[in-house]
């Protein structure tokens, strides 16, 4: 029986996510003898021209990253994005609060014309997702459940609830309790609190639930006495880029 071809590609990000699955040991034993590995720039040098699932790291910055985004999509049978410069525009998104013109110039001064850029924009922006996988960097066993859910033909639903509840249910104790600013109130879960569990806030880097609460959210900064603009710079980090959600980089909507 042939095994489904997977190829691994990477756009803008700092590829903390490929490295993640290339050092996820025993885990991968889960779906390794599922798959052929085709193309992994982080772990193999091979590449191979034919693959079922394409899975995507990193925003869509270019409009060469455009071209090459909409000629996987035509070759994959299945796209996997994952990470959060993929799914929701990531780090990389800050780029989006000013002006192109001055970020290029910034970054490469009289040399600017010469580079091509765009706003940043998240992968499902530019053409139709399958399946997303949130986190900066993934949560892995997140990762190996919607490979395999992949694999299998069948559909992941990304919890649409507060990262909140998985902490309640980690018995962590609440950051705002410690007068600590954290996103957790606001951000999908779906990652066991991994941060908060090993001490850290949450910085949103999964995205914003769907339907947010915002009134509560707004009675802890009062109860705690934070500051709005403490959380608002903190959203800005990763959640710039979501008020064009559904969109292509010249503001159109894309089909299907």
């Amino acid at each position: 029986m042939a095994k489904t071809r997977v190829a691994f590609f990477d756009f803008a990000c700092c590829e903390g996510c490929q490295l993640q699955v290339a050092n996820m040991g025993e885990l991968l034993l889960d779906v390794l003898g599922a798959v052929e590995l085709v193309e992994f720039r982080e772990v193999m040098s091979e590449r191979g021209g034919d693959y079922d699932v394409a899975v995507i790291e990193g925003s869509i910055t270019t409009t060469h990253d455009v071209e090459r985004i909409k000629a996987i999509r035509k070759k994959a049978k299945v796209l996997i994005t994952y990470g959060s410069c993929a799914t929701i525009g990531g780090i990389n998104g800050m780029k989006n609060n000013f002006e192109l013109g001055d970020i290029r110039k910034y970054v490469y001064g009289d040399k600017a014309n010469y580079f091509d850029t765009i706003p940043t924009r998240p992968v499902h922006q530019v053409v139709p997702v399958d399946y997303v996988v949130n986190g900066c960097p993934v949560y892995l066993p997140e990762f190996v459940k919607v490979l395999k859910c992949a694999l299998a033909g069948i559909p992941y639903k990304v919890p649409d609830y507060a990262v909140c509840v998985e902490c309640k249910l980690n018995e962590n104790e609440c950051m705002y309790d410690k007068k600590i600013t954290c996103l957790g109130p606001v951000t999908k879960a779906g990652c066991n609190s991994w941060c908060i569990n090993h001490n850290n806030i949450c910085y949103g880097c999964r995205g914003m639930v769907s339907n947010p609460a915002v009134n509560g959210a707004k009675d802890i900064l009062e109860k705690y006495k934070i500051p709005l603009d403490w959380v608002e710079n903190k959203m800005n980090m990763y959640n710039k880029p979501r008020e064009l959600e559904g969109t292509e980089p010249d503001g159109k909507k894309h089909t299907s």
